[in-house]
């Protein structure tokens, strides 16, 4: 489990990438570079970590679904996760 520090930076870059992704998206199409680097430097969606919701755990992360692998295996086992079970062959 993450540190609760570590998480509320991912959601306040998560916040600042949305707010300036609109003026962000026009400078790149003006090609004004200058005012690109006027921007935080968190406004980057570079600078994102895919981070399960749940955990904050950074490694392990499945996209799809939006957490890590291990609530993932406990989501499925729980059946919480539809049209997902465990393989048996």
């Amino acid at each position: 489990m993450a540190k609760e520090s570590v998480k509320a930076r991912q959601r306040k870059r998560e916040k600042l990438v949305a707010h300036y992704a609109k003026k962000r998206a026009e400078l790149k199409a003006a090609g004004d570079y200058a005012g690109l680097d006027l921007l935080p430097k968190n406004a980057s969606p570079v600078r994102l970590k895919n981070r399960c919701q749940l955990t904050g755990r950074p490694k392990g992360y499945m996209r799809f679904f939006g957490v890590s692998r291990n609530i993932f295996r406990d989501m499925a086992l729980d059946g919480k996760i539809p049209g997902v079970k465990k393989a048996a062959w």
